[in-house]
Parts: C-alpha cells; structure tokens; sequence
C-alpha cells in the first residue's frame, strides 16, 4: 500500500506525453521555486520599507552575492548525483540508487561544514573586496557570517530536494517549502516589526531576518530527511549508512564537479559586475539589489524548466529511450519560449510598481527602472544556454558545457567589464555584458548539442 502512495507521487517520465507530465512537473519546480524566493523577497521587502534601503542593499547586495557563489559551487556539485540518479532509477537499478543518495546527503554535510568555516571566516575580508559601500559593510557582513551558520541544513536540504525531484516527485519538495515559507514570513514579521529589531537600526534589522532564514533552512533540512527515512523505495535514507561510496561519489563529481565550476565562475562574473555597480554609490546598489529580486522570477523559472529537462532526459538516457531524449528537448524549448516572451513585457510593463514594492526612494526607482527596460528584452537569448546545458548534463556530458559556459560567459563577460568598463564607466556599459554574453554561449551550445546526438546517434 505505501509503495503504491509513492508511485502516485512521481510523474511518468520514461513513458506517455512528454510535455503534458514536463508541465506538470515544471510547475511543481516553478512553484517551489517561488515559494523558495518569497521568502527571500519577503526578507527584501521587510527591510527595504521597515528598515532602510542600506538594509536592503546590504541584504539583496554583495551579501546576496557571495552567498549564491558558494552554494552555487555546491548546487553544481549536487547535480552531478541528480543525473545519476535519474539515470540509476529510470534504468530500474535500485542497489545504485540506494548507494548515490546516501553519497550525496554525505557530500552535503561535509560541503556544508567546509561553506561554513570558509565562508564564515572570510565573510568581512570579501564584503570590504567587493567595494560594498561604507554604510552597508557591518550589516552585510554579519548577514553573511549568519546565514553560513546554517549552511549545513541548507544543503542537506537541497540534496535531499534534488534526490526527490531525480526520481520524478516535485510535489513533497513544494510542499516543504510552502511550510518553511510561511514560517518565515512569520518570524521575518516577529522579529523585524513585532520584536522592535528593524527600529534599532540596520544590523539589528539585518539580523532579524537572516535569523529567521536559518531557522527556516533548518526545518526544510529536517522535513524532508524525515521523507527520505520514512520511504519503502530505494531511494529511502537510513542515517546509518550515511558515508562516502567511492565509486558513486566519483561518477557524482565526473559529473557535478565542471557544473560546480561553472556555476562558480558565473557567479564569479556577476561578483565583478556587483563591484562595478558599487562603484555609483548605494542608490544604484539598492536599485541593482532591488532589480535582482525582480530579475529572480525569470532566473527561477528557467532553471526549474532546466532541472525538469535534466530530469527527464536524465531518466529516458538512462532507460535508453534515445527518441524521448530528443524529444524532450524539443519540448522544453518550446515551452521555454512561449513563457519567456509574455513575461518579459510583462516585467517591462510593470516595472514602476514592481520597483515600488522594494524601495520608496525616487532616485533608487529610476536607476532600476532603466536597468529593466534594457535587460528584461534580451531575456528570450537566455533560453538556449539553460535547455542545452542540462539536457547535456542529463546524459552525462558535463565537461563540455563548462568549458563552454567558461568561455561564452565568464571570461567574456569578465573581459568586457575589465576592458570596457574603464573606458566608459555608465551602469549601461556594465548591462551589456549580459546580452552579449547570452547571444554568444547560446550559439555556442547550439553548434555542440548539434554535434554532440550526431555524434551520440541521439535522434
């Protein structure tokens, strides 16, 4: 009977429509997702209109930013055991699973505790690195050294997510986070407004709500180890048997470690244009920061729509269904480009009274009203670095993609900013590494996946 209960929460994937069961597991990732950044946009808002705008600057700033290079680096990591055991599963080879999940939580808590004494040591040397201006440097500091202190819970969780979303279930990681985001609503809302922090001024503010976010990463680590543990499949999580496998670990990180270092020089990238931004002083760090937080709903979507290629493909790969592969693809596409458009205007449109929904300052809201009628247009030439770089992860290609992603993104972008910027210094100069960066690793992904299932005889 429990079994039967488990199978009902996993979506076919290796059988039947692709994009009717790839909508509704996007969705499930889409919605997660959005309930993952609510919180992080509820933390934005209660200090941006409670607090102060420094408070968000410091928040949604270079804090934001260091924080998203280290556990991207992880995230990266993890896909590498997302993929296998996608591939494990949907090839029925249950011992391999069992062994790749108890790797992976593995890999969490050590990678957790390695983020947590770097990150935490080294918080203030690279707060005051990234030229964060003066009056946000103590309060950004102490958010970051906080939210270090839970990174453990943090990745445990997202492992535990990711193990989850690999076998086809993206209800129970929603369900988690919809829990753990309406308590941190409620204890950002304690301790900012109803406990006085956010009145103390902008460390104490600061500190509310990076309090709250721990707590929060705590309760999602525990919630969904408790799924794991109480499952009757072979993804089921037996603290015991938690250790490092030797061989699964390595075909996680053949995979994992190139999409961790990529991820980790694309944000290397972004930290570099964070630290051009710094240079206009704090209005345009806050109207950069309040931006990001609008930015994030396209971030989130394509990634969700990324990870559910991944997943899909992963599983067709590994059943050795070559035509669903292809097809998945194609899909995916297609659905990216018709949600991509419609939120692009969208965004364009609204973006006055999205602006105002983080900051109240005239001078913030018309820097960042620029900042969105540049980028949000070249968002449609985004698309195909995020379908072609998971769906070649999900067949265990993970090398060629980095190397692709270092080259058209990273050291370009980095050479731009380096190279342009100290020419002409504007905010528009440093935009425009993005969409030069975008057109450029797109065609560059299309020529490989190309070559790649001709190669793979993938059709």
């Amino acid at each position: 009977m429990n079994k039967q209960k488990a199978t009902k929460k996993q979506i076919s994937i290796t059988e039947g429509s692709i994009w009717k069961s790839m909508l509704t597991y996007f969705f499930a990732l889409l919605l997660g997702a959005f309930f993952q950044q609510l919180y992080n946009t509820v933390d934005a808002v209660i200090v941006g209109r409670a607090v102060s705008s420094d408070a968000l600057a410091a928040v949604g700033g270079s804090s934001a930013t260091v924080v998203n290079l280290f556990v991207g680096f992880f995230m990266g990591l993890s896909t590498g055991a997302t993929v296998v055991i996608s591939q494990f599963f949907g090839a029925g080879r249950k011992e391999e699973v069992s062994k790749a999940v108890h790797t992976a939580i593995a890999v969490a808590i050590i990678g957790g505790a390695i983020i947590t004494v770097i990150g935490f040591g080294s918080a203030s040397w690279i707060i005051k690195a990234m030229k964060t201006p003066p009056e946000t440097v103590e309060a950004s500091t102490l958010y970051l050294r906080i939210f270090f202190l839970g990174m453990i819970p943090n990745l445990v969780y997202n492992m535990g997510a990711g193990i989850l979303r690999a076998i086809g279930d993206s209800r129970r990681p929603l369900i988690v986070l919809i829990i753990s985001c309406f308590v941190n609503i409620f204890l950002d809302v304690l301790f900012v407004i109803a406990l006085g922090m956010g009145k103390r001024g902008d460390v104490s503010g600061v500190t509310g709500v990076a309090v709250a976010t721990v707590l929060c990463q705590l309760l999602s680590a525990v919630i969904v180890c408790g799924i794991l543990m109480r499952s009757t499949d072979s993804y089921r999580l037996d603290i015991r048997k938690i250790r490092l496998d030797r061989g699964m670990l390595s075909r996680i990180i053949s995979i994992g470690l190139p999409a961790a270092f990529q991820s980790t020089m694309y944000t290397f990238s972004n930290i570099l244009i964070q630290s051009s931004i710094n240079e206009f002083g704090k209005d345009t760090a806050a109207a950069w920061a309040a931006y990001g937080k609008i930015d994030v709903v396209f971030w989130m979507t394509m990634n969700s729509l990324g990870t559910s290629a991944m997943t899909f493909v992963g599983q067709n790969f590994g059943a050795g269904k070559m035509d669903r592969v292809r097809k998945c693809v194609r899909e995916a596409f297609a659905i990216a480009l018709i949600i991509t458009i419609p939120m692009s205007i969208l965004i364009i449109l609204g973006r006055s009274l999205l602006l105002g929904i983080f900051v109240n300052t005239d001078a913030v809201i018309e820097i960042g009203d620029q900042m969105i009628r540049f980028l949000a247009p070249f968002y449609v030439t985004y698309i195909g670095i995020e379908i072609f770089s998971c769906t070649l992860r999900g067949m265990g290609d993970a090398l060629i993609p980095m190397i692709i992603t270092l080259s058209g993104v990273c050291i370009l972008r980095v050479g731009w900013v380096l190279v342009a910027f100290p020419i002409v210094r504007t905010v528009q100069t440093v935009e425009w590494s993005y969409p030069i960066t975008w057109i450029t690793t797109s065609l560059l992904f299309f020529i490989y996946y190309m070559y790649y299932t001709k190669k793979k005889k993938i059709r």
